[in-house]
């Protein structure tokens, strides 16, 4: 559902709106850690929006080509880096003492599968021990990074309340998951609908104004698992399907059929179907059957 920020936050007056005032009036201080194609895009785009940012990453190769002004990342121009430097938006560094000075960090830092393929939450636990050294009242914390349910509230916040700052009073921990796709033309950071889930009501409130910054819908949820819980469903979704349209185009081919014709039609029920197509893995490119379909060549050369 949609939730009118302001006048629920008007509701809890015992709440300090300190933090709130300043995301309204595009003062806060926004610290991105991770320079990937999740964070940098919305380190950009928050920058766009008139706040100052700072972005946190861990590669000095990527520092310095964006302190020349140049985006590593396609969907970022850097015209776009470039304009925000010089007026002064956006900043690189990889001094994460700096973390402390943040009114605003949200956590955009990669989870990739062990070798056992259990979740790798090392580079959370890191982002979050970092973001524990110089916690401060009146901070917010957003996990972006794709993790399973219970990493906000059962891994990130003992850490964080560790020092004797409590969450939903001191300072707001909520997570809200990337729905980037990077190269696509149709629905980019601020058209995709934004998902939030808090350790409290007031942190989801909070990380559910700073969004509405720069997103044009966001979507509140009940808690922080809830949040984490859609991603998953949205990957496995994406998985069995690109896996199951791989499976198709195995077995188009034995029977000298066009996966691209059959896929065509079967898209033109108005409902109950999603059109998915062949790919690497859950990439999902297209031309990536060339070399096992080649009788497919023509029809998506």
């Amino acid at each position: 559902m949609n939730l009118n920020v302001s006048n629920i936050l008007k509701k809890e007056p015992s709440e300090d709106t300190a933090l709130q005032s300043k995301i309204e009036t595009r003062q806060a201080r926004i610290g991105v850690l991770g320079l990937g194609y999740v964070g940098l895009p919305l380190a950009v785009e928050f920058g766009k929006s008139g706040f100052s940012v700072a972005g946190f990453e861990v590669d000095p190769s990527r520092i310095r080509t964006l302190l020349e002004g140049r985006s590593h990342i396609a969907d970022v121009p850097s015209e776009e880096v470039r304009i925000l430097l010089e007026k002064k938006r956006f900043t690189v560094t990889t001094n994460f003492s700096r973390l402390g000075a943040m009114d605003v960090v949200i956590i955009c830092v990669p989870t990739p599968l062990s070798k056992a393929k259990d979740p790798d939450i090392s580079y959370i636990a890191k982002a979050t021990e970092a973001i524990a050294r110089g916690l401060h009242r009146q901070q917010l914390i957003v996990l972006e990074s794709t993790t399973y349910p219970g990493t906000t509230r059962e891994f990130m916040l003992p850490i964080l309340e560790a020092q004797g700052l409590k969450a939903g009073r001191d300072f707001f921990l909520a997570f809200s998951p990337e729905r980037i796709d990077p190269g696509n033309k149709q629905f980019h950071l601020t058209n995709t609908p934004k998902v939030v889930g808090g350790i409290t009501p007031a942190c989801r409130d909070l990380a559910t104004l700073l969004y509405s910054q720069i997103v044009d819908q966001v979507i509140s949820v009940s808690s922080a698992e809830a949040a984490e819980m859609v991603k998953i469903l949205e990957n496995t979704f994406r998985a069995v399907n690109i896996g199951l349209v791989n499976e198709l185009a195995l077995i188009c081919d034995r029977l000298h059929l066009n996966v691209w014709e059959v896929i065509r039609a079967a898209s033109t029920k108005p409902y109950g179907f999603m059109p998915f197509y062949p790919g690497p893995g859950l990439g999902g490119a297209l031309h990536s059957h060339r070399s096992h379909l080649p009788f497919l060549e023509d029809e998506i050369a």
